[in-house]
């Protein structure tokens, strides 16, 4: 019998063609508070949403200031509503020192059936109040190495892992503080592939996030644009867009529809649907005012931001890549770097 040869493996995969020889590509996931799950089965999203804030300040603040059953039993009706509705995920924008709460979310989660989402990093908006002391002494290299071990090991001591980045800054030029929670997100992204999330405040800000991910060598694709209805034009919008960054239209109001509406038409006339985000911006749970304080829901999208677009001219197509499509895009955990 004539004897075999067989080829080593480097030299196999130099003759063959390429697809041939790599590794099936892993379907892209989200990581929320019970785990990770594909992307393609978020359903529909709503990308930005909180059920819990407590603006005492990052010096005050603790889970002691409320009591969770009661916080509980304030916020899953609103949950509820909002997966009979539709929704199927719930991204919880909430960062640390403002009230974040893992063990609560993993709680709604279960009872409400909602996939929810929670994150990593901080907050500098409003003149630093919410940052901690360590923030404004530490470098962007220490932040990053403190969000990345809560990617790695956990939130708060638990098993809660964080699913993006969430960081916050004052409009107009950035504060130092501010620079340097852009750097460690970046650097954050860079090694967890982890979205970032900011709080933007105008055109400004957002231009100068885009320079500082630039020179970190992170993808404008790995950053959304949190309340860029604030913009003062359509021109920096649609600019941010061509780059690859997501436009985060947050603010849904019964007050803010015919501006919603006109953002998200000018984007899709500008070929820019696709990088397009819709959510409220609503909840939440008020630790110190009475019973939690007033609750704004998440209906309105549903109930009456929805049917404007299809009035404007959206079909269905538009509706599925606006809810459903762009926020798995959006919140994919995987490396977006610069070219």
């Amino acid at each position: 019998m004539k004897r075999r040869e067989f080829l080593p493996l480097a030299t196999l995969a130099a003759v063959l063609p390429r697809r041939l020889c790599a590794a099936p590509a892993a379907a892209p996931e989200v990581m929320t508070v019970r785990g990770r799950r594909p992307a393609a089965s978020l359903g529909f999203v709503l990308p930005h949403e909180h059920v819990l804030v407590d603006f005492i300040g990052a010096a005050e603040v603790s889970p002691s200031r409320y009591d969770a059953d009661v916080a509980f039993a304030k916020i899953k009706p609103y949950l509820d509503e909002a997966k009979s509705l539709g929704c199927a995920t719930l991204f919880e924008c909430t960062p640390a020192y403002l009230g974040r709460d893992p063990r609560l979310l993993v709680r709604l989660g279960e009872a409400s059936g909602l996939n929810l989402v929670t994150n990593t990093g901080y907050y500098a908006a409003r003149q630093n109040k919410f940052l901690p002391a360590q923030a404004l002494r530490e470098d962007a290299d220490a932040l990053a190495a403190r969000w990345l071990r809560e990617w790695r090991e956990g939130i708060d001591g638990s098993d809660v892992r964080p699913g993006f980045i969430k960081i916050g800054m004052d409009a107009g030029a950035l504060s130092a503080e501010a620079r340097k929670l852009v750097q460690a997100a970046a650097r954050t992204h860079r090694a967890s592939g982890l979205t970032i999330a900011a709080h933007t405040g105008n055109q400004v800000a957002a231009q100068e996030e885009l320079a500082i991910l630039k020179a970190e060598g992170v993808s404008a694709s790995a950053w959304i644009w949190v309340h860029a209805q604030n913009a003062a034009d359509e021109a920096a919008l649609a600019a941010a867009g061509r780059e690859g960054a997501w436009l985060s239209f947050d603010g849904v109001s019964p007050r803010s529809l015919t501006r919603h509406v006109t953002l998200v038409t000018a984007m899709k006339r500008e070929g820019l649907l696709g990088q397009v985000l819709v959510s409220h911006d609503a909840g939440w749970y008020r630790p110190g005012e009475p019973e939690g304080g007033q609750y704004r829901g998440y209906d309105v999208l549903f109930r009456a931001f929805l049917p404007a677009l299809r009035k404007a001219g959206f079909g269905d197509a538009d509706i599925r890549q606006l809810t459903v499509t762009n926020p798995a895009r959006a919140y994919a955990i995987g490396l977006r770097l610069q070219a």
